[in-house]
């Protein structure tokens, strides 16, 4: 343990275990040694302590860096201390004896792990981003693949307007797109480096807090040291913005899941991302779109688990605390583990163009451009939307589709009808004529896929 001397006993074995951190702090191993490096090197820069003391102790430093990543270390659960910071200090003095001790100057666990968790939530995001990109990549390819495939487009899961299926799939990358920009704008948040900080007043030492910060990558040093070590909007900020992605990849699953069934038919899961029963051997069940709707729970779960963790503290830190990061560390993975998994089952799917477009017949989804052809010709849109509402009621009672109306049964309704063009009720009409920026006519979805295309490519 880093204290003791104030005690006449150590804790009880079962309070010991409590307060342990170890099992699910220890991912920031790796970190915690890098923090302590740049720590190291500017108590040798400041003289803070000697030249010499520092190398002692950066050198045993990137020995235990080298077991965590390669050696003894890197294949088992770290044991025997009561936190990440006590375990690599405890190694630390093992092979170095007292001037490991050292280390510690001018620090505390407080900024400490604050540094840390930083550091890597920093790292972790960036890989995050990264898997982001490439479920954006998969919507790509595919939205190149079907610029002309027509499905019905819905509101209230009512059949409303045709669409392309490349419009559809890019309305989720640009999700995907606002989700990565909501964690590089976060990014500006984390990359504040609270160590120098100490508990919580700062430091009587001479530290170079700015040293520290090039050596680590930060963008500066926090300006309140009480703010330091107190601070974890970030990871509040965090588990917002992968709440964000979650309710997205949600949205998608749920879509895939009924587009898998029977009644849709859209899209074919390939077998090596679809799962059987173990009784009904004909079933082919979209477990992955399931689990990804299922987990998005949890996520929310953890959000609200850090906001009510941090909602009553005092300045400045408090062990409530500790409680962030089994929260953040299993969104993170959770997500992250959602993000691979569909975008796996989207580079192994298979749409459908025939069932999408067999489903727009008869569905009445071309009424809004038969309305708005009146409304063209000078007839108010109201009174448009009145006769077309007409129409679409006898069609139900007369079993017909709007398809199948010929140019006398529309004039029927309204004069304006004989100038209408024989293809008014076509879906492949309607989509062209969706044309306004943004847009899901072939031409409009094809611009906006090469601007996705260039958003990727630019950073390639």
């Amino acid at each position: 343990m880093l204290w003791g001397g104030r005690f006449e006993s150590g804790p009880d074995a079962a309070i010991a275990a409590f307060t342990n951190s170890l099992p699910f702090d220890q991912r920031m191993a790796v970190q915690d040694v890098r923090g302590s490096i740049a720590h190291a090197r500017m108590l040798g820069h400041q003289g803070i302590i000697s030249g010499d003391e520092a190398a002692q102790i950066e050198a045993g430093l990137r020995a235990i860096l080298h077991s965590l990543t390669e050696g003894e270390y890197s294949r088992q659960r770290l044991t025997g201390a009561e936190d990440i910071h006590s375990w690599v200090e405890a190694r630390l003095r093992e092979n170095l004896g007292p001037v490991a001790g050292k280390l510690h100057t001018a620090r505390s666990r407080n900024d400490q792990v604050a540094t840390d968790t930083r550091l890597y939530l920093r790292e972790t995001g960036d890989g995050f981003d990264a898997q982001l990109r490439e479920m954006q990549q998969a919507l790509v390819d595919h939205a190149g693949e079907h610029l002309e495939t027509i499905l019905p487009g819905t509101t209230h899961m009512q059949h409303a307007q045709p669409v392309v299926l490349a419009h559809h799939l890019l309305a989720y990358f640009w999700m995907i797109q606002r989700d990565r920009e909501r964690l590089q704008d976060w990014r500006k948040r984390v990359n504040i480096l609270p160590l120098g900080a100490g508990a919580l007043a700062g430091s009587p030492y001479p530290v170079n807090r700015a040293f520290v910060a090039n050596e680590l990558g930060f963008d500066g040093v926090g300006e309140n040291s009480l703010d330091n070590v107190s601070d974890r909007d970030f990871v509040i900020e965090l588990a917002a913005v992968l709440a964000v992605v979650a309710v997205h990849l949600s949205r998608l699953a749920e879509e895939i899941c009924l587009w898998n069934t029977r009644e849709f038919g859209f899209i074919e899961l390939d077998d090596s991302v679809a799962t059987g029963s173990s009784i009904m051997p004909q079933k082919k069940n979209p477990d992955v779109a399931e689990l990804v709707r299922g987990k998005t729970g949890r996520v929310f779960g953890h959000l609200q688990s850090v906001l009510v963790t941090m909602k009553g503290l005092p300045l400045a830190f408090n062990s409530d605390m500790q409680e962030d990061k089994e929260a953040i560390f299993d969104s993170l993975d959770t997500v992250s583990g959602c993000v691979g998994a569909m975008t796996l089952m989207l580079r192994k799917c298979r749409f459908r163009p025939d069932r999408m477009l067999r489903a727009t017949e008869g569905d009445f989804s071309t009424a809004t451009d038969i309305a708005d052809f009146l409304a063209i010709r000078g007839i108010p849109f109201r009174d448009a939307h009145e006769v077309v509402g007409h129409i679409v009621k006898t069609c139900e009672e007369q079993g017909r589709t709007l398809e199948s109306l010929s140019a006398a049964d529309l004039k029927a309704f309204h004069p304006e009808f004989e100038h209408a063009p024989a293809d008014i009720t076509s879906v492949a009409a309607s989509v062209r004529a969706r044309k306004s920026p943004g847009g899901t006519a072939p031409d409009e979805v094809r611009r906006q896929l090469t601007r996705a295309e260039e958003i990727l490519q630019a950073e390639s």
